[in-house]
């Protein structure tokens, strides 16, 4: 993740309130692995709310937190609190690099598009798969549907007078290549424009379960949403999409593929 140009309100801020939900995703990711996972890897993290939430959930909890961008790492050490600190073990490098083991690894916010070529996709789900622990998972996010590849804008209004911009400025259905870029209208009128930017290849979701069989994953599940039940004993329930079952005009998925 690369950040634009910085303001009285950092960038990181703005994104978290505009893209994540650290707490929502834990919960998913638990339900999903299904065991006592104890160790997640966040890739290609930013500001680290996944890691956060995570770490601060739990005193058992460890996390391996990769980014490429030191600011990124700044913003997620400048926010994590002091008792969760000393979980948290932070790489600046490629995540093709970064080799600590984890019960699951998450790249959430759809960073699989930076890989442009399928064999680059298969050899970071490769290396993923090789960190993984007995029972392990890699889980990601990609989204589709009906409008993925039209340029245009989705606006939308967050507290405190914010208000959101998500902007695809290109797309090409013959490449699967966008261009996207995160803006935002701060209280007062004054405008953050490409706060971050994106150069992606849209990923199908049979593409995906494609490569993650080639990089030796035993089998992968798609789920159409965060989970939106709670069982008896209090804990999320999550169930993949089966063949029939229909998605929405536009989605978001998350694939899961384990080792």
């Amino acid at each position: 993740m690369t950040a634009g140009a910085r303001t009285a309100m950092d960038a990181f801020d703005l994104y978290e309130r505009a893209a994540t939900d650290g707490s929502r995703s834990v919960e998913f990711l638990l339900a999903v692995h299904g065991g006592a996972a104890s160790i997640l890897a966040e890739d290609f993290c930013g500001s680290g709310a996944l890691s956060r939430a995570w770490a601060e959930g739990s005193a058992d909890r460890r996390v391996i937190a990769a980014d490429a961008d030191p600011a990124a790492l700044d913003a997620l050490r400048a926010r994590l609190a002091p008792e969760a600190a000393q979980r948290v073990a932070l790489r600046c490098a490629d995540v093709r690099a970064v080799t600590d083991p984890a019960d699951i690894i998450a790249a959430f916010n759809f960073p699989i598009g930076y890989w442009h070529a399928r064999a680059d996709l298969v050899a970071y789900f490769r290396h993923a798969r090789s960190r993984l622990r007995g029972g392990g998972c890699l889980v990601v996010d990609i989204y589709g549907g009906a409008t993925a590849f039209q340029p245009g804008e989705y606006e939308q209004a967050l507290p405190g007078g914010i208000v959101y911009i998500w902007e695809q400025a290109e797309a090409d259905a013959l490449t699967g290549r966008v261009r996207n870029a995160m803006h935002f209208t701060l209280p007062g009128g004054r405008e953050l424009r490409n706060a971050f930017e994106y150069d992606w290849r849209l990923w199908s979701i049979a593409e995906v379960r494609e490569a993650m069989a080639e990089a030796g994953f035993a089998r992968s599940e798609v789920y159409g949403s965060l989970g939106d039940a709670i069982d008896g004993a209090g804990r999320l329930r999550v169930r993949p999409l089966e063949h029939g079952d229909e998605l929405d005009e536009d989605y978001v998925v998350y694939i899961a593929g384990r080792a």
